[in-house]
């Protein structure tokens, strides 16, 4: 037997769920540099598409000019974990999907069918292209997109843990109106028709709460070697 180091231990596909502000990015991107696996943020993809429509005059209220447009953009992800980049028809738009803006409409053309299939098509060819394995981080991975994903993850925290690291990240944000947001956002996201936000039967629930980041991290690393080693 060889030693299994990442390029001899078998591909895993690992999904990672849950709602922003429990720490999905920052655990899903350690992991995958750890483990030498491919990274995918599937929101920032959400937001690209978002960007773009934003960017074309794309009537964000009207769903069928929405879903008209959801096949036109390029939409490019790169899946290393320590640079992961997007582009949009050849632009880098790792910052400008990070906007205010942005974040205020991505959930409104997320909920659009035509845009899921579009991007559920996408994330789907990244996962299997990737030949050492891949840690896919988003909302419905587990349960719409990978649903034969090798490992499913989802992961919680309070609204009050979740507000004060998303305040964190968005320096000198009001805690309470950031809490007020992210269940707003987590209402929109759990109660749309097609892919909601939800926990896979079969996935393990992380709170992540009362863990710092790399206790967190390192959960998820056992996980996902325990899997490997049951290959």
């Amino acid at each position: 037997m060889e030693s299994t180091d990442a390029r001899t231990a078998p591909a895993v596909i690992v999904a990672i769920d849950g709602p922003s502000g429990t720490g999905k990015s920052s655990t899903s991107k350690a992991v995958a540099a750890q483990l030498g696996l491919s990274y995918l943020d599937t929101g920032a993809q959400y937001r690209a598409i978002t960007w773009w429509m934003v960017n074309n005059g794309i009537d964000i209220a009207d769903p069928s000019s929405i879903a008209d447009a959801a096949g036109k953009p390029d939409i490019v992800s790169g899946t290393d974990p320590s640079a992961p980049s997007i582009t949009v028809d050849g632009t880098d738009v790792a910052g400008p999907i990070r906007t205010q803006e942005v974040t205020s409409k991505v959930s409104a053309v997320s909920a659009v069918p035509e845009v899921r299939a579009r991007i559920t098509e996408l994330q789907r060819s990244i996962a299997s292209a990737a030949v050492q394995g891949i840690v896919v981080e988003g909302r419905d991975i587990g349960t719409t997109v990978l649903p034969d994903a090798d490992l499913k993850i989802f992961l919680t925290a309070s609204p009050e843990a979740r507000a004060a690291r998303r305040s964190g990240e968005l320096k000198g944000a009001d805690v309470a109106a950031t809490r007020e947001a992210l269940i707003k956002r987590d209402t929109a996201d759990s109660t749309r028709k097609t892919s909601p936000l939800a926990k896979a039967a079969d996935a393990v629930e992380v709170d992540t709460s009362d863990l710092t980041l790399q206790q967190v991290i390192e959960c998820v690393v056992t996980l996902v070697e325990e899997k490997r080693a049951a290959k």
